[in-house]
C-alpha cells in the first residue's frame, strides 16, 4: 500500500506521517517512509521550485513509490502533491493507494509562521511559493480528509482515525 498524505508546507503531513510509520511499523516490517523535502535532498538538491521542477520533483516521486510498492513494500509518503494528474496517475498504478489530505487554510499556516515562508512569499522576498504565488488545487477525491486548523499538542486522535480507516494491507 501507498498512504499518499499531502497538504501545504506547515500543514503537517511530515508530523502525522511519522507517526503513522511508528504504528504501522510495529505490524509492517516492510514499510517505509518518504518525505518530499528529504527526495530533494537525497536527489542532490538538483531543483528548485517552479511549477516545471515541482511537477519533475512530483514525477520522481511516484516512481519512486511505484518501484517500493511493486516489490511489496509498503510506503507513507509525506508530499504537497500539487498535480492532480500525479494523483490520478498513483491511483491507476499503485497496487494499493490510501490518499489522505491534510486541510489547513493559508491563514492558519500564516499564523503559525513555520519557516516564516508564507510570510516571505507575501512580502515578495521569495517567490514560488505554494499557495501564494502557485495556486494549490486540493485533491478531488481523499480517501481520507484531516482538518489540521486547530492548535494542537499531539496528533494521536488524529492517528488513531486515521489507522482505524485504513483498508487491510495487501
Amino acid at each position: 500500500m501507498v498512504i499518499w498524505i499531502i497538504g501545504l508546507a506547515g500543514a503537517g503531513k511530515t508530523v502525522i506521517g511519522k507517526e503513522l510509520y511508528i504504528n504501522l511499523k510495529r505490524r509492517y516490517k516492510n514499510l517505509v517512509l518518504i518525505d518530499g523535502d528529504v527526495i530533494r535532498k537525497v536527489m542532490g538538491e538538483d531543483l528548485g521550485h517552479t511549477v516545471g521542477e515541482r511537477k519533475k520533483n512530483a514525477d520522481r516521486i511516484s516512481r519512486l513509490c511505484n518501484m517500493l510498492d511493486q516489490q511489496d513494500i509498503h510506503v507513507i509518503c509525506c508530499v504537497l502533491s500539487l498535480f492532480r494528474e500525479t494523483q490520478d496517475w498513483n491511483r491507476q498504478n499503485y497496487k494499493q493507494y490510501y490518499e489522505i489530505y491534510i486541510n489547513v487554510s493559508l491563514d492558519t499556516l500564516i499564523k503559525r509562521n513555520q519557516k516564516n515562508l508564507y510570510v516571505r512569499a507575501l512580502n515578495g522576498e521569495i517567490k514560488d511559493v505554494v499557495g501564494v504565488d502557485i495556486p494549490f488545487i486540493a485533491p478531488k477525491m481523499p480517501d481520507y480528509v484531516i482538518d489540521n486548523n486547530k492548535d494542537r499538542l499531539d496528533f494521536d486522535d488524529i492517528i488513531k482515525d486515521v489507522l482505524n480507516s485504513l483498508p487491510k494491507f495487501k
